[in-house]
């Protein structure tokens, strides 16, 4: 299953030979392309913006699919999103080795603690490590944390903030926590790859490269397509 905005599914579709059909399940639509040959299933899930709409987009299909004797081996959250300068620029794919709710905790006077430090729950999510692996080395992305906000970062001050809490941090994006924390619940791996689409700081809309980022997403899901029909889901 991938993750993606309308635009963004096209995207990867796009790297999938055979057809498709629309499977609706209640709140979610499934693009469920048929494999060419006796590769695996693949589900394209338009989730939508933010994690929580992500979360219950993907916990939908998941559920479904688990009640029909079909669960998922593997849950990939793609799209574009923002880069850290100067390690991801715009243009550039970006795989994640944690996948961090950037801002799921609390403001104190003595700083920002994230909700572990609190006494609940999890802030992040680490996809396979081979996979992880497998998939930088398929499409030339750089490897490193991608960021999941709930606000987009509009203020140098803010994105100095967030690569201080979170050095390894090379993206953000809106999504991709959501989509792990269901994935988890069911006990699914999941992986999340983002095109860079702008710089993380001012919000600066002029200096978007949305056509760019799609370019490289679907340049980028061309050559992860093997990868992920090829993955073995007990590898670590």
């Amino acid at each position: 299953m991938a993750t993606a905005v309308p635009a963004e599914r096209d995207a990867v579709a796009g790297a999938f030979a055979g057809p498709h059909h629309e499977v609706r399940l209640p709140g979610v639509t499934l693009h469920r392309l048929s494999p060419a040959a006796a590769g695996p299933v693949l589900d394209l899930l338009a989730a939508g913006v933010g994690p929580a709409l992500a979360a219950a987009s993907v916990a939908a299909a998941l559920t479904a699919g688990a009640l029909a004797g079909a669960p998922y081996d593997l849950v990939v959250s793609t799209g574009i999103g923002g880069g850290f300068a100067p390690d991801a620029p715009v243009g550039s794919l970006v795989v994640a080795d944690e996948i961090t709710a950037a801002d799921l905790g609390a403001e104190t006077p003595d700083g920002f603690l994230p909700v572990t430090d609190l006494g609940f729950g999890t802030v992040t999510h680490r996809p396979p490590a081979a996979l992880v692996r497998e998939s930088a080395a398929a499409t030339g992305a750089r490897t490193g944390t991608v960021l999941t906000v709930s606000t987009v970062t509009g203020t140098a001050g803010r994105a100095a903030a967030l690569r201080a809490r979170h050095p390894g941090a090379l993206a953000e994006a809106m999504e991709g926590f959501g989509v792990a924390e269901a994935a988890a619940a069911h006990g699914v791996p999941v992986l999340e790859l983002r095109a860079v689409s702008n710089a993380v700081g001012p919000r600066d809309r002029a200096a978007w490269r949305i056509g760019e980022a799609l370019a490289a997403l679907t340049e980028g899901f061309g050559k992860l397509a093997p990868v992920l029909e090829s993955w073995n889901p007990h590898e670590p």
